[in-house]
């Protein structure tokens, strides 16, 4: 899609990746919340309708489905969906597992196996932002299910790609954390080294600190059309070089 120097597109801290009416995917910064917050915090499901109502100079109320979401500290492609129908279309989707959800993470410990299922029970804890692992029979529990495996290797750590099967709160990261191998820079999951540059202003904000894990793609179906459709999410500018192994160096040159 060929943008106009005063489309308000040219103004957003994002990239739009899909503009498929009535499908919307943008690559989500790190440190910007998806939802939610006070008002005069910045979340991405504001600035998708302020977009949408500058673009169509719309002057009711903007509707923004919203199937998924994504961690403040974390990166990549995420869903919107412009009317109720598609909204409730592809949140069916997200229910029924159909949608594949590919992430890309940097780990500060090479874990023992290089690819592998991890299968934890995880429960939120109360009042807080976190969450933890704790045992199947444990009030609360929940069943989280990954697949990952070891792709490339960074100055940071090894890279490794991972497949939900289950979409929990904190799901990778706490599911890395449990087994020795947390995500760099996620340091509410024990990890020990900081990740991507930040100002003065934000050096003050933990919230605001990205981490070394990416929603790199998401593959669907068309709401309206029914066609497959597959959205890969660049990488920030600030992660690391990475060099893959000979199994990924063909698929990722």
């Amino acid at each position: 899609m060929e943008l106009l120097e005063g489309d308000p597109l040219f103004k957003l801290p994002f990239e739009l990746l899909l503009d498929d009416p009535p499908v919307i995917v943008v690559n989500k910064p790190a440190g910007l919340l998806t939802l939610g917050g006070k008002p005069e915090v910045p979340t991405l499901e504001r600035l998708v309708k302020e977009t949408i109502k500058a673009r169509f100079q719309k002057t009711g109320n903007v509707y923004l489905g919203i199937p998924h979401r994504l961690d403040r500290p974390v990166s990549g492609a995420i869903l919107f969906t412009r009317n109720s129908k598609c909204a409730a279309r592809m949140a069916e989707q997200f229910q029924q597992r159909q949608v594949r959800k590919v992430y890309w993470a940097i780990l500060e410990q090479e874990p023992k196996e290089s690819s592998g299922t991890l299968e934890h029970y995880l429960r939120k804890v109360p009042e807080v932002a976190r969450v933890e692992a704790v045992g199947a029979n444990e009030e609360g529990a929940q069943l989280a299910r990954l697949s990952y495996t070891t792709i490339g290797t960074t100055n940071l750590g090894p890279l490794v790609e991972i497949e939900l099967e289950t979409g929990r709160m904190h799901q990778i990261r706490v599911q890395f954390s449990t087994i020795g191998s947390p995500v760099v820079g996620d340091v509410q999951y024990g990890a020990s080294t900081r990740f991507g540059e930040m100002t003065d202003s934000e050096q003050s904000d933990e919230r605001l600190r990205p981490i070394a894990l990416h929603a790199r793609m998401l593959c669907f179906k068309h709401p309206i059309r029914y066609d497959d459709v597959e959205i890969t999410a660049p990488l920030p500018d600030y992660w690391p070089e990475i060099e893959f192994s000979d199994s990924a160096r063909i698929e990722h040159r």
